[in-house]
């Protein structure tokens, strides 16, 4: 049976790869954690989903890419729709080989092979040959020169920051349309994370590549995002292009995490007007 059609506003853009509208997921029967979450990604573009640490980031990536079940999670309302097609109740490996897949946070590579071994598992789902697989291979370490000079190693004897630009290089030698970042910067010193924030610019200005970014670092997400959402227990709260976010006083100040020695929340801010959302 056909699943319905979402309803979609004028504010979710004509060229959107993804579409997310208003979707809510419950843990465990019980647990409602995300509310009438809605975003979109523009064709090409970088967005940025931002927020606290609990506020929802993490699982809105879960839910698009269908990684919920495991986790005894689900969405229960709402819709997802990837390059035109309704995805939320597709499988996770039938979304990979749709072309969007997740890098998750902590960078989970295969610690007992090698980097190189690591990037090939990427390709798994491909089925254009070996000569294709080694040249993106080829084109990898060109995006990632340090990963060529570890390409041996174990990659659980590499750093943190090798580990991520492996994982991201794994991702993309799945050759996708778009990819779900978690929490990038991690872990990572500032000079590694500016590192990888301008790699993930590069690919995504000459490969194509949608990125859709869950970070608690908002001025390194900003800086390289187009558009940004802002996530407050499990509601997006704020919106808007990412050189206004970043400008925005009441977003300075939820990041300095006190405003006028008290808690700030973006419920009590009397400058921000909510926007009526995709659905009611």
């Amino acid at each position: 049976m056909p699943h319905e059609a979402p309803t979609i506003s004028a504010e979710a853009p004509p060229d959107a790869i993804l579409i997310v509208n208003n979707i809510e997921v419950i843990y465990d029967h019980v647990i409602l954690v995300l509310k009438g979450v809605s975003l979109s990604v523009p064709q090409g573009g970088i967005v940025a989903l931002l927020g606290a640490n609990g506020a929802g980031k993490t699982t809105t990536l879960k839910a698009i890419s269908n990684l919920l079940h495991a986790e005894r999670g689900e969405v229960t309302k709402g819709s997802i729709v990837f390059a035109g097609e309704r995805v939320d109740k597709l499988s996770p490996h039938h979304l990979v080989k749709r072309g969007c897949i997740q890098v998750l946070e902590g960078r989970h590579c295969f610690g007992h092979l090698s980097i190189e071994e690591n990037l090939l598992t990427g390709a798994f789902t491909r089925r254009d040959g070996n000569a294709a697989i080694k040249t993106d291979l080829e084109g990898i370490y060109d995006y990632f020169p340090r990963l060529k000079q570890r390409r041996h190693s174990m990659a659980g004897y590499t750093s943190g920051g090798e580990q991520q630009m492996c994982a991201i290089g794994r991702a993309m030698m799945s050759r996708p349309k778009m990819i779900l970042l978690d929490e990038p910067s991690m872990g990572l010193a500032p000079q590694v994370v500016e590192e990888i924030f301008e790699i993930v610019q590069k690919l995504n200005a000459t490969q194509g590549v949608s990125f859709l970014l869950a970070e608690q670092n908002t001025n390194m997400a900003l800086k390289y995002a187009t558009y940004g959402y802002i996530l407050e227990t499990g509601r997006v709260v704020m919106d808007g292009p990412a050189a206004d976010l970043r400008q925005n006083e009441d977003v300075k100040e939820f990041y300095l995490g006190v405003a006028d020695g008290s808690q700030k929340s973006f419920r009590n801010v009397k400058s921000y007007k909510r926007r009526k959302r995709w659905l009611a």
